[in-house]
């Protein structure tokens, strides 16, 4: 069985244990736990463009120490290669001496550096045509080499070669021509040509999709499994209510509310996604939404992912719905047993048409009267299960998801299997671009006169950083100290606060509380401010360490400025010395599209950082890339679709999709 132990395969105790820190534990884990690449053992010759070289040679004397102290080594030798003398340098494999005297045969893996000089990072001992055409490499901790686990990976395909059963149907492997899962992985883990990694690519590209779009599908049908009631909503009412807005709702957010509307008019359940950036007027959707669904006699239940915009949206919707007989009401964790009771009590009979919380709302002792409506914001907070569970509270439920991170129409539905999408694009009039400028290195210094000048007009200031506290593993600001040091500086002018996620929930309000008020100018927080914090006087945002934030993120954060008319400042500080995370934080100077940078985000990092799914108990993709891949995810969907459709026929798709269910009731 692949769900074996190691043990089985005589690896020792304390191999397995840090083998279990790579997140292998059993067969199947080792099996594909993939290398992150190749090293490809074919002769090169370094060129003017190209310094790399794989050249094979004879060493004309004996190697000799430059030195040696601790583990750390400098092996020199003069190599015969193309009857050339070349200096050959390399760096910790003093324990080859003994086996580098004259003559002996090397292929030699570097860099030239210089005329006749050569900066190996590899030597094998042997001719290159003896050596494996491609060798796997593999990511490892201290205590355990790339070797040895590509040993380990051999030794479990032969103990368990015949117990390697396919996943993927047989009539989609004859229909794409793929390999079998057990060749797929020989071919990945002991390639004998690129050809073999093309083969195992293929299919284990299309297993990872179709494993993804199975419980996508699964999830979709589940939630149109039961009809829906179509709900009688007075239209003229709805109009009357939008017209009655403080503000004119943009072309999108009318097409969003009028897709809405249609599917509460359908026999259908809806589950519909709602995405848009920072700012772009979401909330405003959701109101329609839940005053549509209260005016065709239903409840609406809204779940947030903290208590701080739990809190917001309850007070949200108060404001909005103050002209009418709406009665909103608050559920949160940090409430009284007493004031949960009233609650609980209120609902079941319904005397709440709307209940605004965060995960107090799927407990046990909340009953409604007649659910017809449930929305959850920043979505991929929620755990599959968790969303199931209010959605549970009510029958024949309409589910309406929203969401910050916005992507491209085709990529959202086939990432969220065929969820029907409405996308915001346009932003409300009257706000302006937010200012977002790069500056290089840690300190403050640079940007000082702008933050006193600005702070002297009356505004407030957000400071973020990466860390609470300060961490001897990680070179970074951490939100304490910058606190104390913002404190000294500006003691007798300005109010410093401190917010982090250590806080409890008291103190996160007191704090935020009096930032609202303006009792507190400047605000050092730590990404906590993400979501949930509204402040429209506070139009100026410094971000410490900004490379080790995602894109997303950091534009996430963007958006806690520039909320009003007024102008919006974001200062970016890195002092990162890859050019590479330089290039992407800078980004952010050219654009506000909060859809090129999710596309840009996503790109570089993946859907599992960037939507959360790493977090949600679906599969995440190891070897597929959205982008690169995009025809076989767009084949797997279809494929998908069908195999659902006679799940009956592959009983080990259905206990697969059971199994991913279960792990999937955990939110971020």
């Amino acid at each position: 069985m692949l769900s074996d132990g190691l043990v089985k395969l005589r690896i020792t105790k304390p191999r397995r244990e840090l083998l279990g820190q790579l997140g292998i534990v059993t067969v199947e884990d080792l099996l594909t736990y993939y290398p992150y690449r190749y090293e490809i053992m074919e002769a090169h010759r370094p060129t003017a463009e190209d310094p790399s070289l794989v050249m094979e040679g004879v060493l004309l004397e004996k190697a000799r120490l430059a030195y040696r102290r601790q583990n750390q080594s400098k092996m020199l030798m003069r190599v015969v290669i193309d009857q050339q003398i070349y200096q050959v340098a390399i760096f910790n494999r003093h324990f080859l001496l003994a086996k580098l005297g004259a003559g002996q045969v090397v292929t030699v893996i570097g860099k030239l550096s210089g005329d006749h000089q050569i900066v190996a990072s590899d030597l094998k001992l042997q001719p290159l045509a003896s050596l494996p055409a491609i060798t796997p490499v593999y990511s490892v901790k201290e205590g355990i080499t790339s070797k040895a686990i590509a040993n380990y990976v051999k030794k479990a395909l032969e103990a368990y070669r015949t117990e390697i059963q396919d996943f993927i149907p047989l009539v989609y492997e004859e229909k794409y021509r793929l390999v079998s899962r057990q060749e797929a992985l020989e071919m990945i883990h002991c390639p004998k040509s690129t050809t073999d990694l093309k083969h195992a690519l293929r299919h284990l590209k299309y297993e990872e999709f179709l494993k993804f779009q199975l419980v996508m599908s699964y999830m979709r049908l589940f939630d149109r499994a039961e009809n829906g009631l179509a709900k009688n909503v007075d239209q003229q009412a709805i109009q009357a209510f939008i017209s009655q807005l403080p503000f004119a709702l943009t072309a999108d957010q009318q097409q969003a509310a009028q897709e809405i509307l249609a599917d509460f008019a359908s026999e259908k359940v809806m589950h519909r996604l709602v995405q848009g950036d920072v700012g772009s007027g979401k909330t405003v959707v959701a109101v329609i939404a839940l005053y549509a669904n209260y005016l065709a006699g239903y409840q609406g239940a809204l779940m947030a992912p903290t208590e701080i915009l739990a809190k917001q949206h309850a007070k949200s919707l108060r404001q909005f719905f103050d002209h009418t007989d709406v009665r909103v009401e608050l559920l949160i964790g940090s409430m009284s047993a007493k004031e949960k009771e009233h609650v609980y009590t209120r609902l079941m009979n319904g005397q709440i048409d709307i209940l605004v919380g965060t995960h107090a709302l799927i407990q046990d002792g909340v009953r409604f009267y007649n659910l017809g409506l449930v929305i959850a914001d920043e979505q991929h907070r929620f755990g599959v299960k968790q969303r199931q569970a209010l959605k549970d509270k009510g029958k024949r439920v309409d589910i309406l998801l929203m969401s910050a991170t916005p992507i491209p129409r085709t990529l959202a539905i086939s990432l969220f299997g065929d969820m029907d999408v409405s996308t915001i694009r346009t932003m409300p009039g009257g706000r302006k671009k937010v200012e977002t400028r790069f500056y290089e290195g840690h300190s403050m210094k640079p940007i000082l006169p702008f933050l006193k000048q600005y702070l002297a007009t009356g505004g407030q200031c957000y400071v973020i950083c990466p860390l609470v506290d300060e961490s001897e593993g990680l070179e970074a600001r951490d939100a304490s100290s910058i606190y104390e040091a913002m404190k000294r500086y500006f003691k007798g002018h300005y109010e410093v606060g401190l917010l982090h996620g250590r806080m409890n929930d008291e103190q996160k309000e007191a704090v935020m509380q009096a930032f609202y008020e303006n009792q507190i100018q400047i605000l050092v927080s730590t990404t906590v401010v993400e979501v949930g914090v509204d402040v429209a006087n506070a139009n100026l945002m410094v971000i410490y360490n900004a490379d080790r934030f995602g894109l997303s993120q950091l534009h996430q954060l963007r958006g806690r400025v520039g909320r009003s008319s007024k102008q919006g400042y974001c200062f970016l500080l890195s002092d990162s010395k890859n050019q590479a995370s330089i290039d992407r934080v800078k980004f952010l100077e050219t654009t506000s599209d909060g859809f090129a940078i999710s596309n840009y985000d996503l790109k570089l990092r993946g859907p599992g950082e960037v939507l959360g799914q790493k977090q949600s108990g679906l599969p995440t993709f190891t070897i597929a890339n959205i982008f690169e891949d995009h025809d076989i995810l767009m084949r797997a969907h279809e494929d998908a679709g069908d195999i659902i459709g006679q799940l009956e026929r592959y009983p080990w798709i259905a206990a697969y999709i059971r199994q991913q269910l279960e792990k999937s009731d955990e939110a971020i």
